[in-house]
């Protein structure tokens, strides 16, 4: 291991001798501070440190003012909080507030090793950029559940492992996926990013793989795929489960053998470059209705990342939406600031079907119509006031109250989706939660055109 500088803030001297038990190099040094004021001084004197090891000590130290310091000051140091507490809440709780691990006492020496090894640490010491420097900060949360996410995400960037995300659409999977470029040894090659379902699958597989000139009739001259476009670099396949199944088995020897073949070239490409792929769709379901390939699931799944939808975090669409108010007035000189205790309550009984995009559609629309510096109950739109509004007591309308047929009412839901889509499949099949072929078999089945 390499020279470390480390900063140990505990008023207990067991951590002392488990830190100095650990096998770190002998030309490593370890610097002492017993009080939570002294930790802070030793943290602004000696801008050299690799990691500061914050031990609470049943309250004697204040750990949380140590992690505020290191924030006001932008430090990328990581810290390792040692806690009193094993559970998951503690641990958290710490992450929340900028730890970079946590460490439940009794703490020995191996699990102080382990943790000085982690990736985190590791950036540290070889001077690489923190996490805050390389952008999971700009992903807006404070809830448990992203906290951890972003946490996970960054640890898997600093490898070169596939990784694949998988949540509802607007949850952000591709905003994770430029993270953890952002984060990766490749991030000073190229990032791109590819929607799957956003293109028709006849022109899919030579976007994705190339082709020489004359490989069919309108190829007039070369094109290289993105898979040689990205280099050195990171591909975001977005929407994977939208892929054709020719097109799936050529990605399988992609991930395989690092080859791409362009169409019409009698060669193969040897490519350097990581996946990251991304779906909403419910890919072991599509394995079993024989959609997509097993032996790819497994070569795109080495590492998941399930972000969780809105609606499981209210916490988060409070900063959320302050920072795109933010960016509002600072882009548009929108003076709307805030918003009342009363609207954050019904933007959280909210169940945001739509997400992170939904909110930021709303606040956009509310950036337009609310001329005050505080979002209140009746500026948001009439959807939130009347389901507040109705009674919880009230009885529930049946569908078979509409005296329709199964397939009457399969029809109206496939119409009403079109109609909130603009007449885009693919935005009418993520509505429905069904993909675009079935969608498309359940048209021309209704006669919709």
């Amino acid at each position: 291991m390499h020279a470390m500088v480390i900063a140990l803030i505990s008023a207990e001297s067991a951590s002392r001798t488990a830190l100095e038990q650990a096998s770190f190099d002998q030309a490593s040094t370890l610097l002492v501070a017993t009080t939570t004021d002294a930790g802070i001084r030793l943290l602004a004197e000696r801008p050299d440190l690799t990691v500061v090891v914050c031990d609470d000590s049943q309250g004697r130290i204040d750990t949380t003012a140590v992690l505020r310091q290191l924030r006001r000051t932008e430090s990328p140091v990581p810290v390792i909080v040692l806690g009193d507490s094993d559970t998951a809440r503690a641990a958290l709780d710490a992450l929340r507030h900028g730890a970079a691990d946590y460490l439940p006492k009794p703490v020995t020496a191996d699990m102080i090793k382990t943790s000085l090894r982690s990736p985190h640490i590791k950036q540290a010491q070889t001077g690489a950029p923190s996490e805050r420097v390389l952008g999971f900060d700009h992903i807006v949360s404070v809830s448990p559940q992203m906290l951890l996410v972003k946490r996970l995400a960054a640890e898997v960037a600093v490898t070169d492992a596939t990784v694949l995300i998988t949540g509802e659409s607007g949850t952000g999977k591709e905003l994770f996926a430029r993270a953890i470029h952002a984060a990766s040894p490749r991030a000073k090659g190229p990032f791109l990013a590819l929607n799957c379902a956003g293109i028709p699958e006849p022109l899919l597989e030579s976007e994705l793989f190339g082709y020489q000139r004359g490989a069919f009739t309108d190829a007039k001259q070369t094109k290289p795929g993105k898979f040689q476009l990205a280099a050195g670099g990171t591909l975001f396949l977005d929407e994977i489960g939208e892929m054709s199944p020719s097109a799936q088995a050529k990605l399988l020897r992609v991930l395989e053998d690092h080859v791409v073949d362009p169409l019409g070239d009698t060669h193969s490409v040897t490519v350097n470059i990581r996946v990251i792929a991304a779906t909403n769709e419910d890919l072991p379901a599509q394995i079993k209705a024989g959609r997509f390939r097993l032996d790819l699931f497994y070569r795109l799944n080495v590492y998941q990342l399930r972000l969780p939808p809105l609606r499981e975090r209210p916490d988060d669409i409070e900063p959320i939406l302050k920072s795109f108010l933010e960016h509002a007035a600072r882009h548009r000189g929108c003076r709307t600031q805030g918003i009342t205790p009363e609207a954050l309550a019904l933007l959280e009984r909210h169940d945001w079907p739509g997400n992170v995009r939904e909110l930021h559609n709303v606040v956009e629309g509310l950036t337009i119509t609310c001329k005050s510096p505080t979002i209140r109950p009746e500026h948001l739109p009439p959807t939130f006031r009347t389901r507040a509004s109705a009674s919880p007591t009230a009885e529930k309308t049946s569908l078979l109250a509409f005296g329709l047929s199964f397939q009457e009412m399969e029809k109206k839901i496939l119409e009403e989706a079109l109609r909130k889509a603009a007449g885009n499949v693919s935005e009418a099949s993520r509505l429905l939660k069904i993909t675009r072929n079935t969608l498309r078999y359940r048209m021309a089945k209704y006669r919709i055109s």
